[in-house]
Formats: structure tokens, C-alpha cells, sequence
């Protein structure tokens, strides 16, 4: 069994970084798998999806804050859009997540969030979740 299903994300910023755990939640339980995995993926080539800390917003903003010290905005970039440092945080954050699901549940760890990433906003963005039974 596959169950694939799109989701909107609207980011406030030109680096922003969404929570999109129940989201994600919801389409899992949408999908009616018991067990097997979840994969998150965003068709973007300037913005990411990452696994980390949500229960303090400030570990997010240090992300973000530590990926425009590595890639700033003013360089000496060849893209004619102007918008190089985007392209280049979306791969180094990644375009797609797998999660284990088990017992309905996505197996999280306590203080794990998904986030989809912005790094080119504001915009409104797509996901892709697709739910697999490994059984």
C-alpha cells in the first residue's frame, strides 16, 4: 500500500523555518498505515526539509542564523537569479526526510520536529508526503 498527498506551506520570510509535524501527522493518518515509513519530500530547489530540536523555536533560528554565516547573501555568485545562497543551503539541509511509522505513529523522538525550510521567501511552497507499508 502507497498513499502520496501534497500539502501547502506558506513561509513569512526569506529564511524561515515551518513546523510541519502534524501536518505530516495528519496525511500518515489519512493514509491508514500501520506500520512501514513516511517520506517527506520538497520539489524545490530553494528550500529543504530537516529533523531537529522543536520544543525551544530558538535551536531553528540558530539553524538558519548559522546557514547565512556560511552562505551569505552577498558574494561573488554566477546564478543570473541573484539567489545562489538558497540553492546552496537546500543542499546542504537536503530535499526529503524518512520516518519510521509504527503502531500509526511516526517514530519521532521526544523533542524532534519536522521543518520544512525556506531559504528564498516569502513563497508558497509544496511538500510531498508519501506513506509506504513495509509489510
Amino acid at each position: 500500500m502507497m498513499m502520496t498527498t501534497t500539502i501547502q506551506v506558506k513561509t513569512r520570510a526569506r529564511s524561515d523555518a515551518i513546523d510541519i509535524t502534524s501536518m505530516v501527522r495528519d496525511a500518515v493518518k489519512s493514509s491508514g498505515l500501520k506500520d512501514g515509513i513516511c517520506v517527506v519530500y520538497v520539489p524545490h530547489t530553494t528550500a529543504g526539509i530537516t529533523i531537529n530540536e522543536g520544543a525551544d523555536p530558538a535551536v531553528m533560528q540558530d539553524i538558519l542564523e548559522a546557514l547565512d554565516r556560511m552562505v551569505p547573501w552577498h558574494g561573488s555568485y554566477k546564478h543570473m537569479e541573484g539567489n545562489s545562497p538558497a540553492h546552496i543551503k537546500s543542499t546542504l539541509v537536503g530535499a526529503s526526510v524518512t520516518i519510521i511509522v509504527q503502531d500509526e505513529r511516526l517514530m519521532l523522538g521526544t523533542w524532534q520536529k519536522i521543518f520544512f525550510c525556506e531559504f528564498d521567501g516569502p513563497r508558497t511552497r509544496r511538500a510531498v508526503i508519501s506513506c509506504t507499508s513495509t509489510a
